[in-house]
């Protein structure tokens, strides 16, 4: 994501979840909003590869 535009995204969780999510980053040396972002990727792949590409409209 070089030169794509990041946007913030606000989420609620329970603090057991987070805690968990910081275990599993730490685990595998990331950042909690890193392991977030590959759990989303991976999902993505998985869907895509089961349903096909996902095609994104974006509107001016």
């Amino acid at each position: 994501m070089d030169k794509q535009e990041k946007v913030r995204f606000t989420m609620r969780i329970s603090q057991e979840l987070l805690d968990k999510l910081g275990y599993i980053a730490e685990y595998y040396g990331r950042t909690k909003n890193k392991e977030l972002e590959q759990m989303i990727l991976s999902r993505i792949r998985a869907f895509e590869s089961k349903h096909g590409p996902i095609s994104i409209v974006k509107e001016d």
